[in-house]
């Protein structure tokens, strides 16, 4: 027997009332705007209510389904994002019972950072439980034998490994390639995608542009450009390339961010290798980071992963809110793991996909920085290409320029740092505390090319205070 209408008590969001049904009609974003004129008394909309990014985008008040272009077309999976743990391999053993420590705590993937090639890589492995774990390598050296042995175990242990080899990133950094017995670093790096099967090779750092006090824009497009040098001189590509990104306090742009960057990989890789993936490996910026009222840095990286987890994050390693002139250490470490298993496991940030989409104002943002960024990235292109401008401190001149208009909004105090340019606490000391020398580092040495350098916000104003400390 057919059940009668009233007895049915589904619904779907077709079958709701429309606004006519209430009586009452849309209202455009034309009679919005008349309204907020109204309201204003006189004022000038765009002098009051509409702001200028430093991307020169216009933010405006509200955003309508008038203006909707439609959803981009990026598929990003907050429920599948990774809580990544940092560990710089010293000394062997203590490595391997950090990790173990840290699994066992709540992360989901590792990255070691390596500086020694002699480093028993096999040891540092073995007693890991690869099979449920994600492993990333920073390696500060290319070697065709070690990658080769992390390959091995890859294969072995049917496990994710990415090594992270992102050359022209260790010269925008440091000034000089890696010094291999090939010819060149291009070369070594042919021969790794030759001979290796089952590890994902390719990297590039984008994190360095962020730091060094780049736009969005720039911090997009210069990602690409070096991704598309790779493209051109490396002839196999088997597994997905990884972005290393830092993200700032921006929440929404920072959202917006990361979506135009995979939006416009798939563009460019389409013509290369059809099928090629992005990773996101994401991680807060240092910039805006400070030494006095720290714990106000434990605020700046919880809104940062957000913004990591709702931009499409593939994982995330959190930065300690004592990064900066501490040692690692346990606490540091279990407060920065603790932030991310809040929002994972309490907040529900990993319970639903695509959460950007249809958000009209973060997908106006998402298509003004891709369009702008694809602008850049073409300019770069039609003028010799991204190691060119690297070459010639182009590069780094336009990074400088963004980084000094930042920088002066910070010390004019319209940039605002809670607890060093605003609401300083006075009482506050710092001296007897350092473990880490917290700027920049000058070393002189003979270099290809003048290295792009990270540089805080509050590096100045902090070393001031410091000399005034009694």
């Amino acid at each position: 027997m057919k059940p009668e209408k009233s007895q049915d008590t589904t619904q779907n969001h077709n079958s709701l009332p429309s606004g006519k049904d209430w009586g009452w009609a849309p209202i455009s974003s034309k009679q919005w705007k008349q309204q907020i004129q109204f309201e204003l008394k006189g004022a000038d909309y765009n002098e009051t209510l509409v702001w200028n990014s430093p991307e020169d985008i216009q933010v405006k008040p509200f955003y309508h389904k008038d203006e909707f272009k439609g959803v981009a077309q990026i598929n990003t999976k907050a429920s599948e994002f990774r809580i990544c743990q940092n560990i710089f391999v010293h000394d062997l053993e203590k490595s391997i019972l950090r990790a173990t420590d840290s699994i066992n705590r709540g992360a989901e993937s590792i990255r070691f950072t390596i500086e020694d090639e002699n480093t028993d890589i096999t040891k540092l492995l073995q007693s890991l439980p690869l099979e449920k774990l994600e492993i990333y390598f920073k390696l500060t050296f290319i070697s065709i034998d070690f990658v080769k042995k992390i390959d091995a175990i890859a294969k072995e242990k049917n496990t994710k490994i990415y090594c992270n080899l992102d050359p022209i990133g260790q010269l925008a950094k440091d000034g000089n390639w890696f010094t291999t017995q090939e010819k060149n670093n291009f070369e070594t790096l042919n021969l790794l995608s030759k001979e290796t099967s089952h590890v994902s090779l390719f990297s590039i750092d984008g994190s360095i542009y962020q730091n060094a006090g780049a736009n969005m824009v720039q911090q997009i497009a210069y990602s690409l450009a070096q991704a598309n040098e790779y493209f051109n001189k490396i002839t196999t590509f088997g597994k997905p390339v990884v972005f290393e990104m830092a993200v700032g306090t921006n929440y929404f742009f920072e959202i917006a961010k990361l979506r135009a960057l995979r939006l416009l990989f798939h563009l460019i890789a389409k013509e290369y290798h059809p099928d090629l993936e992005c990773h996101l490996l994401v991680t807060p910026t240092k910039r805006n980071k400070t030494l006095y009222d720290y714990n106000v840095n434990m605020l700046r990286t919880t809104t940062e992963c957000m913004s990591a987890i709702l931009g499409g994050a593939d994982a995330i390693a959190n930065l300690p809110y004592d990064a900066l002139y501490h040692k690692d250490n346990e606490f540091g470490d279990r407060i920065a793991r603790n932030q991310l298993l809040i929002l994972k496991k309490e907040s529900y940030f990993d319970k639903v996909n695509n959460p950007a989409d249809g958000s009209y104002y973060i997908e106006n943002l998402t298509n003004q920085l891709a369009e702008k960024a694809l602008t850049l990235f073409k300019d770069i292109e039609a003028n010799g290409g991204f190691l060119k401008q690297l070459n010639e401190g182009i590069i780094k001149r336009k990074i400088q320029e963004s980084a000094d208009k930042e920088q002066e909004l910070f010390d004019a105090g319209k940039e605002i740092l809670l607890g060093t340019n605003k609401y300083p606490n006075k009482n506050d000391r710092m001296k007897d505390d350092l473990e880490l020398f917290p700027f920049v580092k000058i070393k002189p040495r003979k270099t290809l090319i003048t290295p792009i350098i990270e540089k805080r916000l509050a590096e100045k104003l902090e070393q001031e205070r410091l000399k005034a400390e009694k």
